[in-house]
This record gives C-alpha cells, sequence and structure tokens, in this order.
C-alpha cells in the first residue's frame, strides 16, 4: 500500500499542506497518510482532528522513511531529502525556475519532485492552481493589514464631526491577487486604482469597480500563459512617470506585479515614496523576489520618512486555516490524476499537467522551461 506523509512545516509557516478533510479524501484513494506530530496545530487542525478521521501522527523521521508520498508547502531541507525512502515522490513547492542548487540536489539524490508552483495555467488545472488559490488569500489579508496600518478610515463616513473622504487605493499588478484586493477594497469603500501591463485585464478590473490606469505600448506575450513579461525600456519609463503622479496621491499601494523566475520588477522608487504623504502604507507582495518598492525590505515592516513599508510574501499564512483548506484542496485535485484506483502512484509524463508540474524524476529533469535554466547554468 503507497504511504503518503504530511510534514510539519518551518516555525516561520502557520499553513499545513492537507488538512483532515484533504488527508481524509487522499485516504479514501487507498492510501495510508500519516502526519508528522503537530504539524497542523498552527492552521488550528490539532492531532485529534486527523486521528478522528484516522490519520495518524508520527515522528518526522518516522514520516520521512515510511512514505512514498511526501507533502510539504516549503522544501524540506538536504537533512530531510537524505532520509526519504528510494523512490519516494515529494510533492512542494520549490521555486525550481530560480532554485537552482536545489533542484541539482534533486538530480543528485535522484528524487521525484512535483512543485505546486509550476502548475501549468491552463483550465483543466485550475483546481490545482495553488498559486492562484494562495494569492486570492494574500491580496485579501494584503488589504486588511494595509487597513490596520493606515491612520485613515477606508470608507467615505458622513458624521457630525464632519466629512471623511475614501481612502485612496492603487493597486500594482491585477493577477489573481491584485483582483482580490480590489474587491476587499470596495467592500471596505475605499476607490481604486489599478495598474497592469496587461491591457486583457482591463474589464476584469472596471467589473469589480477599479479604474485601470493604462499605459500605452505594453508587449503582450501570449505564450507566458497569462504572466506579465518584461517590457521595454521606453514602455518601463512612461509607466514609472504614470504610477509616480497616481502613488503621490495615494494612501495605500499594493504592489502584486511578479515574473515568474526574475527579480521583480522596480515599480516604485525612492523618489516615489518621498512624494508620497505621511502616514501612507506600502504593502509589497513581491517582497522575496527583490520586491516592487525599491525600499522593500522581505519579512520587515519599515518606516521610511512617514510611509510604512511592508515586505511580506507569505501573507497566506495569515489565514492558515482557510489557506491550508485551500492549498489541501489543490493538491487533491492534482492526485486524482496521478493516482490509481489501486492506490499506486502514476506519473504519466504524456498528461500536460504532470509534465509541467513534474521537476526532476529517474535523475533528469522534466519540466521543459526548468530544463532549460540548467542546461545554461551548466554550461
Amino acid at each position: 500500500m503507497t504511504t503518503a506523509g504530511i510534514l510539519k512545516e518551518p516555525s516561520f509557516e502557520n499553513r499545513v499542506s492537507l488538512t483532515p478533510e484533504s488527508a481524509s479524501a487522499l485516504a479514501k484513494m487507498g492510501i495510508k497518510v500519516i502526519i508528522e506530530q503537530g504539524a497542523g496545530g498552527r492552521s488550528f487542525y490539532n492531532d485529534s482532528h486527523y486521528s478522528s478521521v484516522d490519520i495518524q501522527s508520527a515522528s518526522r523521521e518516522e514520516v520521512l522513511m515510511s512514505s512514498d508520498l511526501i507533502f510539504q508547502i516549503n522544501q524540506p531541507s538536504s537533512a530531510d531529502l537524505d532520509k526519504l525512502k528510494p523512490g519516494a515522490v515529494l510533492v512542494s513547492m520549490i521555486n525550481p525556475l530560480a532554485n537552482n542548487e536545489y533542484v541539482s540536489e534533486l538530480l543528485n539524490k535522484k528524487i521525484t519532485c512535483l512543485s505546486l508552483d509550476s502548475v501549468p495555467r491552463i483550465t483543466r488545472a485550475q483546481a490545482m492552481d495553488v498559486l492562484s488559490s494562495m494569492a486570492t488569500v494574500a491580496g485579501y489579508k494584503a488589504v486588511l493589514v494595509s487597513a490596520t496600518h493606515l491612520p485613515h478610515f477606508f470608507p467615505l463616513l458622513m458624521t457630525a464631526a464632519g466629512s471623511i473622504t475614501p481612502a485612496k487605493v492603487l493597486i500594482l499588478g491585477a493577477g489573481v491577487a491584485g483582483l482580490q484586493a480590489i474587491a476587499t477594497t470596495r467592500k471596505l469603500g475605499g476607490v481604486v486604482e489599478v495598474f497592469d501591463v496587461r491591457a486583457a485585464v482591463k474589464e476584469e478590473v472596471m467589473s469589480l469597480g477599479g479604474k485601470f490606469v493604462e499605459v500605452e505600448g505594453a508587449k503582450d506575450d501570449k505564450s507566458a500563459g497569462g504572466y506579465a513579461v518584461e517590457q521595454t525600456e521606453e514602455f518601463q519609463q512612461k509607466q514609472k512617470q504614470l504610477i509616480h503622479d497616481h502613488a503621490v496621491k495615494s494612501d495605500v499601494i499594493i504592489a502584486t506585479a511578479q515574473i515568474p523566475g526574475r527579480k521583480a520588477p522596480v515599480l516604485i522608487t525612492k523618489e516615489m515614496v518621498a512624494g508620497m504623504k505621511p502616514g501612507s502604507v506600502i504593502v509589497d507582495l513581491a517582497a522575496s523576489t527583490g520586491g516592487n518598492c525599491e525600499l522593500t525590505q522581505n519579512n520587515k515592516t519599515i518606516v521610511h520618512n512617514g510611509i510604512t513599508i511592508i515586505g511580506d510574501s507569505n501573507l497566506a499564512s495569515g489565514l492558515s486555516a482557510d489557506a491550508s483548506k485551500m492549498f489541501g484542496k489543490n493538491i487533491i485535485n492534482l492526485m486524482k490524476i496521478m493516482i490509481t484506483k489501486e492506490g499506486n502512484i502514476n506519473l504519466n509524463l504524456e498528461d500536460d499537467i504532470l509534465k509541467g508540474t513534474v521537476i526532476t524524476h529517474n535523475g533528469e529533469v522534466i519540466n521543459e522551461r526548468v530544463k532549460g535554466i540548467m542546461q545554461s547554468v551548466v554550461k
């Protein structure tokens, strides 16, 4: 019988890869599921919640050494990889486009790895897309975090003491996180302006009540799978000036712009920050890849000349219970295409989803984009 193990996340992470509900769904596929003791505690899923659905807890070493499938949101350490049983399949988020050393380690140890942040963005894979799920959580949380730091109300208020104007929120990037941030800001009563290099998202922005600020001349690459792409120098200068003009009038900026495998584009310069109103707030969701704001420090909140700059790429961890529930459901939907009726693992690399998600297998790189990067690194 195939055994699947759920590992406890590092101390900075509050989520768990599979909730009791998801673990139970996996068990119903004919798989024995075990969980590291206390793995779900920071998501408010205790060991007793797992045992109530017949999922038993064990030590980390036991989980690592006895599991055919290993689940962890954040990549396991080198020491953990050494303890995996031969032929084990790791399911995690390893950021393979930028994490060449870890991919090399997986290759050297002949570990099969599915990286959940590489699930193709195609219609059939939407129910497995953890990046979209977690971006939804992060976009929502970013607005709430900004509201707690802003020394102003978000909505228009008519009071006996006079009228309070609504907060002006500028959102950079109208991907999943940006769209959720628009919706949440509007629910709180804020006024929203949105920048994105992809003209195709204009209609979505407007349907949520945001004003789309368009920069002419954007390059849109259909082969990028819906992601943003790098723009020309001329476009970047136009964009920089337009963002500056709107940033200095904003109370809140929520920055979500990222390009897979590359450093995040700097959209908010020191000069822009210097021109912003005292008390304004910047929440930078791209902090872990350098940040959209030039002054962002990853995993830190700083105050620069009266402007609060929050660098946090892991906001989803702050809504650990529901974020874990969404994450787990994404995993289960992925497992449905690789677990046979008999409860065995079947990595059908002819399947477009698995071909994109599997990074390493049998000592080879499977994902085409990662393969190209690894070949260039070797050269």
